[in-house]
């Protein structure tokens, strides 16, 4: 009768997840209301003044042309690599969930890229468009080619390769949860009655797997629209600050141009329109899981 109670409850609650709620409070909730109160300040991050002037700061973070420029930056590099992440860890699962000699081997070593901080990660290869890809080019031609971070368009399609290859280890996981998730008496139901395994995959499997897709493309939408230490090492924006993506250029605004509270506001909208494209994504996921 005593564990019905509900102050017995509330102390267990307190009890396992209090410690958790407390610091989640303090790292999470309380920085986040107060950064929205700074939107309404003027405050350079140093000063320990901090004017009031409403929406002013909004105001100047949607008649910021370089803001757009870099979110609009940000949306072409999220949706090709997201797509491109998910494609390269849908195969790689398929493969190592097939039945290949040393597969758990294949798991460790595809999920490693994914255990290396995005400034190591960067600095690596930036080493490897710089001086390797250069040098083997000079092998095979005769004459250094320029370094693909040398152009824009070189620039943006290498933080886009290094982040494919950096995300699809980790979203390998989870479809491999995914392809050992299925029953595999449903894939042989389906080949009895004539489907070939292109078929069974196709109409049987990746449809049980719709939980699966979801969460991979969630994670790496919110992981590419934020990202900013692989762009800070990699290219650091150059050139000519055509690769500067949001996050990126929210810090810039905030801790180089000491603008903190045009920063913050700049940061809450990219937070609003990550959150948004979220929570539509997850909807019309779990929309069609359950349809399925």
């Amino acid at each position: 009768m005593k564990q019905n109670k509900f102050s017995y409850k509330l102390g267990q609650f307190l009890m396992f997840a209090g410690p958790a709620g407390i610091l989640f409070c303090a790292v999470v909730v309380l920085p986040f209301i107060y950064g929205i109160y700074l939107t309404f300040t003027s405050w350079d991050g140093v000063a320990s003044n901090k004017p009031f002037v409403g929406f002013l700061n909004y105001q100047q973070a949607f008649t910021d042309t370089a803001y757009w420029a870099a979110l609009g930056r940000t949306v072409v590099y999220s949706a090709i690599s997201v797509v491109l992440v998910n494609v390269v860890a849908f195969l790689l699962a398929y493969a190592v969930t097939s039945g290949i000699k040393g597969q758990n081997f294949f798991r460790a070593g595809f999920f490693i890229p994914n255990l290396i901080g995005g400034i190591v990660l960067g600095y690596v290869w930036k080493f490897v468009f710089n001086r390797a890809f250069v040098s083997i080019g000079d092998l095979i031609t005769g004459s250094k080619p320029d370094s693909l971070l040398g152009s824009p368009s070189g620039a943006m399609f290498a933080l886009i390769l290094v982040s494919v290859w950096q995300y699809a280890g980790y979203m390998m996981l989870i479809y491999v949860a995914g392809f050992m998730s299925v029953d595999q008496s449903l894939k042989e139901a389906a080949m009895i009655d004539g489907c070939n395994s292109t078929k069974a995959m196709w109409h049987v499997i990746i449809p049980l797997m719709r939980s699966s897709f979801v969460q991979c493309i969630f994670l790496s939408t919110t992981r590419c629209f934020m990202v900013y230490d692989l762009n800070l090492s990699l290219t650091k924006g150059e050139p000519f600050n055509q690769s500067v993506l949001a996050a990126m250029h929210v810090y810039n605004q905030a801790f180089v141009y000491k603008n903190y509270g045009v920063g913050q506001a700049e940061a809450l909208i990219l937070f609003v329109i990550c959150a948004v494209i979220g929570v539509l994504q997850v909807y019309v996921g779990k929309k069609g899981e359950v349809a399925a």
